[in-house]
C-alpha cells in the first residue's frame, strides 16, 4: 500500500459511553468531555458533574503524564503562542490516528516539514488508550451531555446542563450548539447571522466543529440498562482532525 502522507496526519478524539445494568461507562481519547446533570436537595435547578478526564496539554496534570513517560525529552511538551502543545505541533496527548506522532515511518519526507521533527521518533508520543471512568447512576441523575471541545470552549459546565435543564428535550442538542456559537460569534464582535454565512471550510476559524449528543436517563434506565432512554442526537457536525487543534 502506498505511503499517504496527508493520511497520516489525520486522526480525532473519541469519547465513548455505555449504560448497563445501572452504570455508565466513559471511555475518553482526546479533549472532548461528558457531563453528567444531577438535581440535588436544597439546589435550584441542576448540578454539574463531569464524567470524563481530558486529555489536552493545557492541563498542567497532562503536561506532567507527559514528562513522567518521555523523561529525556525536555521538549516534549512546548509553550508556542500562549498555548501548550505537544513537540510544539498538536494539543491533545492522546487520540485515534496522528500516526505521525507515533510511528517513526509516518514521519518524514514527503510529510510536510510543520508536521516533522526534527529527531527521529524512537518511542510513542501520542497515547491512543482511553482514560476509563465508571459511575454508578442514581434516581437523581437526570441527563448526560457528550461533546466535542468545540462546545466547552464556549460552554461551562453549569451553562450546558443548565441549558437542557430549562428547554424541552426535542433539538436540546441543537439549542446547545447555538449557544455556543452565538457566544463564538460575539468573541469575534459578528452576528450570529454573519456567522452561520460563513462556509464551514472557512468557519473553522472562527470555531472548533462542534458534536453534542444529549442522553436522558428516564427510569427504568436508572436501574437497569438500555429501556427507556430519551436521546437528543443531531446537535452538530464532527470532522477528523486534518491539522492540529
Amino acid at each position: 500500500m502506498a505511503y499517504l502522507p496527508s493520511n497520516s496526519v489525520v486522526g480525532t478524539c473519541c469519547l465513548v459511553g455505555v449504560i448497563c445494568n445501572g452504570l455508565v461507562y466513559v471511555a475518553n481519547a482526546g479533549d472532548s468531555r461528558v457531563v453528567l446533570g444531577r438535581t440535588e436537595r436544597g439546589v435550584r435547578g441542576v448540578s454539574a458533574i463531569q464524567l470524563s478526564t481530558e486529555h489536552n496539554a493545557s492541563y498542567a496534570s497532562v503536561r506532567d503524564e507527559l514528562h513522567s513517560m518521555h523523561p529525556d525529552d525536555p521538549k516534549i511538551v512546548v509553550l508556542k503562542h500562549n498555548v501548550w502543545r505537544v513537540k510544539g505541533i498538536i494539543q491533545i496527548s492522546r487520540s485515534i490516528g496522528d500516526a505521525y506522532l507515533k510511528k517513526a515511518e509516518f514521519n518524514r519526507e514527503p510529510l510536510l516539514a510543520k508536521f516533522r521533527l526534527a529527531e527521529p521518533i524512537t518511542k510513542q508520543i501520542l497515547n491512543p488508550e482511553p482514560s476509563i471512568f465508571i459511575h454508578k447512576l442514581n434516581p437523581k441523575d437526570q441527563f448526560l451531555i457528550f461533546a466535542s471541545d468545540g462546545l466547552w470552549e464556549h460552554l461551562s459546565n453549569e451553562e450546558a446542563v443548565d441549558i437542557v435543564h430549562s428547554y424541552p428535550r426535542s433539538g436540546i442538542a441543537r439549542r446547545l450548539v447555538k449557544a455556543a456559537l452565538q457566544i463564538a460569534a460575539k468573541k469575534r464582535e459578528m452576528r450570529y447571522s454573519d456567522l452561520k454565512k460563513i462556509d464551514r471550510g472557512v468557519r473553522r476559524h472562527f470555531h472548533d466543529d462542534i458534536t453534542v449528543v444529549v442522553v436522558f436517563l428516564d427510569p427504568p434506565l436508572n436501574r437497569t440498562s438500555g429501556r427507556g432512554a430519551g436521546l437528543s442526537i443531531k446537535g452538530g457536525r464532527g470532522l477528523p482532525r486534518t491539522k492540529p487543534s
